[in-house]
Formats: C-alpha cells, sequence, structure tokens
C-alpha cells in the first residue's frame, strides 16, 4: 500500500502513531455540531437550515483555521439530509378517476363536496400519518384517523368516521389527491 501511494514505511507508521492535528479536532467538533443541530431539529433539517451558531454569514461555518466552509459540504460529508416520510406516491400504471372537482372549491351546502389528504406530523413516539377529510363548506374537519403507517386503513378509517358523524346526502363528492392510499 506505500508503494501504491507513494509514502515511507517509516511516514505511515508516524502518521498511525501522529497526535490528531488541530484541524482534524476543528473538523471533528464542527461535525459533532452539525450532528447535533440535525438531531435536536427532527432529522428533518438539511444542509439549507442547519442552524449554527459560529456560522459568520448564512451557509458558512468558521474552521479552527479561520477559513470558510459550506454548510453543505459538511452536510453532505455528515450524511446528513433531510428525511421526510412521502404522502403521495402514485402507482404507476394506476386508473385515474376524472377530475370532478375541478379546482371548484366553494360549497354551498354542508355535506356537498369533501376533499381529503395524507400528511405526517413528529411526535415524541415518531412520525406519524394524518388523514383528514374536510368539509369545503365550513372548511371543517369532519374525520380523521392516525396511524403509524400510510395505508389504505387510515384513509378508511378517516372517511368512516366522516360518514359516522355527517351521514351525508346521496350525491356527496368526495375528493383526493392522485396517492396510492
Amino acid at each position: 500500500m506505500c508503494r501504491a501511494l507513494e509514502v515511507s514505511v517509516s511516514g505511515c507508521y508516524a502518521w498511525r502513531k501522529r497526535e490528531p492535528s488541530r484541524q482534524c479536532r476543528a473538523d471533528a467538533e464542527l461535525a459533532h455540531k452539525i450532528k447535533g443541530a440535525f438531531q435536536n431539529n427532527r432529522c428533518v433539517y438539511g444542509s439549507p437550515r442547519i442552524p449554527g451558531s459560529s456560522c459568520k454569514r448564512k451557509g458558512f461555518m468558521v474552521l479552527a483555521n479561520g477559513s470558510l466552509v459550506s454548510c453543505e459540504r459538511w452536510s453532505w460529508w455528515q450524511n446528513v439530509r433531510a428525511i421526510l416520510p412521502a404522502t403521495t406516491k402514485s402507482e404507476e400504471g394506476a386508473s385515474v378517476a376524472p377530475n370532478l372537482l375541478q379546482q371548484d372549491f366553494h360549497a354551498d351546502p354542508p355535506n356537498q363536496k369533501w376533499t381529503t389528504d395524507t400528511t405526517y406530523i413528529w411526535t415524541q413516539e415518531g412520525w406519524l400519518y394524518l388523514a383528514v377529510v374536510l368539509d369545503l363548506f365550513s372548511r371543517m374537519v369532519v374525520g380523521w384517523a392516525m396511524a403509524a403507517i400510510q395505508d389504505a386503513a387510515l384513509v378508511i378509517n378517516a372517511r368512516a368516521m366522516a360518514l359516522a358523524r355527517r351521514r351525508p346526502p346521496a350525491g356527496l363528492l368526495h375528493h383526493s389527491d392522485r396517492g396510492s392510499t
């Protein structure tokens, strides 16, 4: 390996025994700060939003030697990337129902038009998915459900709650996006 890297054997052993340099220690401290900021922000802050108390100007951190390094470079090096659950996963080749709502989000009587969607919420237990059903007349949540996984049961439970609470008449338009659930 020494031959391939063109370094002397004695130089390689000296390097292995040497204490980490000031720059190396500063880099390790900075890496620790970035990971701490990432974890303190529920692992949803990527490089553009990681707060840095040692930032001289937005997006840059000051190293021990006084040079500036981009937060993005350090976040990449530390494998710090925002991880958010996905809520819309349209299946390739799946049939698409016609869009009867046509972006008309106005409803005169209640229980004429409902819309639904799923999202995710950070809790002390971790990420939870939330499915809601809104009545477009009042913009009121008429049904909802939460679960640790996003599946058909989640949206069916939200719809079942809405139907049980409101008992809509025939002709209700229930609109959702093209997500897999």
